[in-house]
């Protein structure tokens, strides 16, 4: 089993800093934002269970028989259930879905608020909406309703959800962690997007010929691991993402797909720039935090090379990630933000960095940030 905690002196290549705040296209002004009020993190009240929690709450209050959703417990539907009830049920059960959608429409105001007090938030002027609860049309119809009700509170920003796939965008946006000078002779990439459920590996095609911007990047193929089932620890994660990995370097290989040397992640929490994590891993299994765990040095010392050429691995939080994906579709606006709605709440916000900047020296570097690392 590949050591998670490397003992050897070896360190991967320094092509871009993790957790970086310049990169080529953006820089960072904020992620993983912690806020909390008298009752907690503000973000626990708009994770995708908090959804799930209000609508059971409508669905009580009810007493009709629901011709679509039946008696299935509320915590065993399926977004496409719920959206096919919105489109097809009785008006007794799309009034129950449309009462949940509400009320999850005014926390999510809410924590938008807190969010835009901040230093770094204010003048946001678009944010984007990700993460798993992203996938159903309800969600879309919340985050719509959403920004309705900020404009009626005088807000000026304007919600839309993330263009790709939640399943997707948090792959394609890690090609915008890489250095550009990397795609001179490269088309593809592998991505890792770790989410507190879900584990998701995938080669991600530039497709450079078609807009250098990276707007057509796509997925080519993926990995899936629901790691969330199951009782693992951090090693196993480590192990199992490694095998992924190299079984799409495998594919990659048998299909003459010609991978760059570089694995881009994505995870939750506050990165650190020699790839620890500082905070915000709570809902990953075991200590991500512990000063000892290195997960970009783990993965480059069980695949140190890539098509005979050095692997580089590059870490961000997955909530920038996922945001960068949208990097070729903000350039009318110069300030703009994402939230990822999922098992917790991810957020980050971005200023679209000039034209001129654009593929300068390393795809980015971090500014100094002092943090306690927890040991196990």
């Amino acid at each position: 089993m590949a050591s998670a905690e490397p003992k050897t002196k070896e360190t991967p290549p320094d092509v871009a800093a993790h957790g970086g705040t310049t990169l080529t296209a953006v820089t960072v002004d904020s992620f993983n934002a912690q806020l909390r009020d008298e009752n907690g993190f503000i973000g626990d009240s708009v994770r995708r269970a908090a959804f799930f929690e209000i609508f059971d709450r409508w669905r009580a209050l009810g007493d009709r028989k629901l011709s679509v959703l039946g008696d299935t417990p509320t915590a065993e539907l399926s977004k496409s259930q719920i959206d096919e009830a919105l489109a097809d049920g009785r008006p007794h059960e799309q009034a129950l879905i449309h009462s949940a959608i509400e009320e999850y429409a005014c926390k999510l105001l809410a924590v938008i608020r807190h969010l835009m007090r901040t230093k770094d938030w204010r003048e946001t002027q678009r944010i984007v909406v990700g993460g798993g609860l992203r996938g159903g049309r309800f969600a879309e119809i919340a985050v719509a309703r959403t920004e309705l009700l900020a404009r009626a509170h005088d807000m000026d920003v304007e919600l839309r959800p993330i263009r790709h796939d939640p399943d997707e965008a948090g792959l394609i946006g890690a090609a915008h962690l890489a250095p550009s000078w990397m795609f001179a002779s490269f088309e593809d990439i592998l991505a890792v997007d770790i989410g507190g459920t879900n584990m998701r590996c995938g080669i991600v095609r530039l497709n450079l010929d078609k807009a250098e911007d990276l707007s057509k990047a796509r997925v080519r193929s993926t990995e899936l691991w629901r790691h969330g089932d199951e009782e693992v620890s951090r090693e196993q994660v480590v192990e199992r993402l490694i095998d992924m990995l190299q079984k799409l370097i495998h594919e990659a290989d048998k299909d003459d797909v010609r991978l760059a040397p570089f694995i881009g992640v994505g995870c939750p929490g506050s990165i650190a720039d020699d790839g620890t994590i500082e905070n915000g891993a709570q809902n990953l299994p075991g200590n991500w935090e512990s000063s000892r765990f290195n997960l970009p040095a783990a993965l480059w010392q069980a695949i140190p090379s890539i098509g005979g050429h050095e692997t580089a691995v590059v870490m961000h939080n997955d909530a920038v990630v996922q945001g960068l994906s949208e990097v070729p579709f903000m350039q009318d606006v110069e300030r703009w933000g994402v939230l990822t709605i999922g098992t917790g709440l991810g957020n980050a916000r971005f200023t679209n960095r000039a034209r001129g900047k654009a593929g300068e020296g390393k795809g980015g570097k971090r500014d100094e940030r002092k943090a306690d690392k927890k040991k196990d």
